[in-house]
C-alpha cells in the first residue's frame, strides 16, 4: 500500500505532493553526490494544507512526510517515493521516525514555549532520514506570539528542513506565514469515497459505512467514529431530537442544559481515560513513593500537569459542543433542501420524519435564520462565551 492510500478524494493534491516528493528525492540524491541539484523544483521548505474539517489535511501532511523519507529502491528506477513499505515510509506513518515530528494539541492553543522547542528542533540536520520534517496539525491554534516565533523559522529555513502546516483556512494563519508557504487546498471527500475507505480499511459493513459517511457529509474521522461507537450514535440521535423540543421557553432551556451536560460528560470521560494514567506516570517519573508522597521540588510539575488537564477538559467540552452544532446545522440544511425542493439526498435520512415535519411547518426564511443562530453559537463559543449561555441563546432563537 502506498502512503497516499488513506488520502480520500484528493487526486489533484496527491499528484502535486507526489511530484514534489520526486523532486525532493532528486535534490537529496544530487547533493549526496556533490551536485547542488536541479535549478527548478516543485519542492519547497514550507507547505500549508487547508480544507474543511474531515477533508484529511493532517493525513495529507503525514503522507507527504513519509514520502519524503522513502528509501525504497524502486524510486531510483523512476518510481514515485512513498511506497508505504520501506523503513522510511513505515516509521514515518506510525510516528517513530527520528526525523519526523508530528505536533497536535489537545489544548485550546499552542504557545510560545512549545513553538520555540519546535524551531530549535527544525535547526537540526536529519539524524538518519533524508529530510527533517515538522508536521504542525493545528497551525490555527498558534497564539500571536507563537506565530511570530514560527515566522522567523519559515523565513530562514535550515537546509533540508520542511514545515508542513495544517489549518482550516488561509485566514486562520498569520498572513506573513502563509505568504511564505506553498498552499494546497483539500476538499470534502465524496460520500461514496469515504464509505469505501471505511469498508476497505476498517472492515465496516457497507450499509453502515454508507449511512455514517452520508450522515457526516464526508467527514472521515467522524464517519468512522459514528460507525464504530454506539455512544456517538446515541449522542447524535439526542442532538437531532432538539429541533422538536424548542417549542416553548422551558423546552429551550432544558434542551440547552442537556446539550451542555452531554458535552461535559464527554470531557469527563476523556479525563477518566487519560488523566489518571498521565498523573501516575508523572509521579513515577518524579520518584513518588508509597502513599502518594512526592519528593520536594516536584509540586510545580504536578501543578503544571493539572493545569494542562484542566485546559484539555475545556477543549474537549468545546469540541463536543461544536460537533453537536455541526449535526444540528446538517439537520436544518436537510430541512432547507426539502423546502426548496432540491434533488440532493438527505444527510439525515434516519430522521426524515422530523425533517419533513419541520420543513412542512415553517418556511425557508425561518430555516435560514435558524442556521444562522447555530453558526452564531459556534462563533460565541470560539470567543470563549460561557457554553450554557451561548447554547441557551441559540435554542431560544430556534424557538417557533
Amino acid at each position: 500500500m502506498a502512503v497516499w492510500d488513506d488520502l480520500v478524494g484528493q487526486t489533484k493534491v496527491e499528484e502535486q505532493l507526489a511530484a514534489a516528493a520526486r523532486d525532493a528525492d532528486t535534490l537529496v540524491t544530487a547533493q549526496a553526490a556533490g551536485d547542488p541539484g536541479p535549478d527548478a523544483s516543485k519542492m519547497t521548505h514550507a507547505w500549508l494544507f487547508t480544507g474543511p474539517p474531515g477533508s484529511g489535511r493532517a493525513t495529507a501532511a503525514r503522507a507527504f512526510a513519509a514520502a519524503l523519507q522513502c528509501v525504497s529502491p524502486d524510486r531510483a528506477l523512476g518510481g514515485v517515493p512513498g511506497c508505504g513499505f520501506c523503513d522510511g515510509c513505515h516509521t514515518a506513518l506510525i510516528g517513530t521516525h527520528a526525523d519526523v515530528e508530528v505536533v497536535r494539541t489537545d489544548l485550546l492553543s499552542i504557545g510560545v514555549k512549545e513553538t520555540r522547542d519546535l524551531v530549535r528542533r527544525a535547526q537540526l540536520s536529519p539524524a538518519n532520514g533524508r529530510w527533517q520534517v515538522i508536521v504542525l496539525e493545528d497551525a490555527d491554534r498558534l497564539t500571536e506570539g507563537a506565530g511570530n516565533v514560527l515566522l522567523k523559522a519559515v523565513e530562514e529555513p535550515a537546509p533540508r528542513t520542511v514545515w508542513l502546516l495544517c489549518a482550516p483556512s488561509l485566514e486562520d494563519v498569520l498572513p506573513t506565514i502563509r505568504s511564505r508557504c506553498r498552499h494546497l487546498t483539500l476538499r470534502t471527500p465524496p460520500v461514496d469515497a469515504v464509505a469505501d475507505v471505511l469498508v476497505r480499511r476498517d472492515g465496516i459493513e457497507p450499509a453502515v459505512a454508507q449511512a455514517a459517511a452520508r450522515a457526516t457529509q464526508g467527514h472521515i474521522d467522524r464517519a468512522r467514529r459514528l460507525a464504530t461507537d454506539e455512544r456517538a450514535r446515541a449522542r447524535r440521535a439526542t442532538v437531532l431530537k432538539l429541533p422538536l423540543r424548542v417549542a416553548d421557553i422551558g423546552g429551550c432551556l432544558k434542551a440547552a442544559q442537556e446539550l451542555v451536560d452531554a458535552a461535559g460528560e464527554d470531557a469527563k470521560q476523556v479525563a477518566e481515560e487519560v488523566d489518571v494514567k498521565e498523573t501516575e506516570e508523572l509521579k513515577a517519573a518524579l520518584g513518588g513513593g508509597q502513599g502518594g508522597r512526592m519528593p520536594r521540588g516536584t509540586a510545580g510539575a504536578m501543578k503544571e500537569l493539572e493545569e494542562r488537564q484542566k485546559r484539555r477538559k475545556t477543549r474537549t467540552q468545546r469540541d463536543s459542543l461544536d460537533l453537536a452544532l455541526t449535526d444540528l446545522t446538517g439537520f436544518y440544511r436537510d430541512v432547507l433542501a426539502l423546502q426548496l425542493r432540491a434533488r440532493t439526498p438527505l444527510a439525515n435520512e434516519d430522521v426524515r420524519d422530523a425533517v419533513e415535519r419541520i420543513a412542512r411547518d415553517t418556511g425557508p426564511e425561518r430555516t435560514l435564520r435558524r442556521i444562522e443562530a447555530v453558526l452564531a453559537c459556534r462563533e460565541a463559543l470560539d470567543r470563549n462565551v460561557a457554553p450554557l449561555l451561548a447554547v441557551e441563546a441559540m435554542t431560544m432563537a430556534l424557538r417557533g
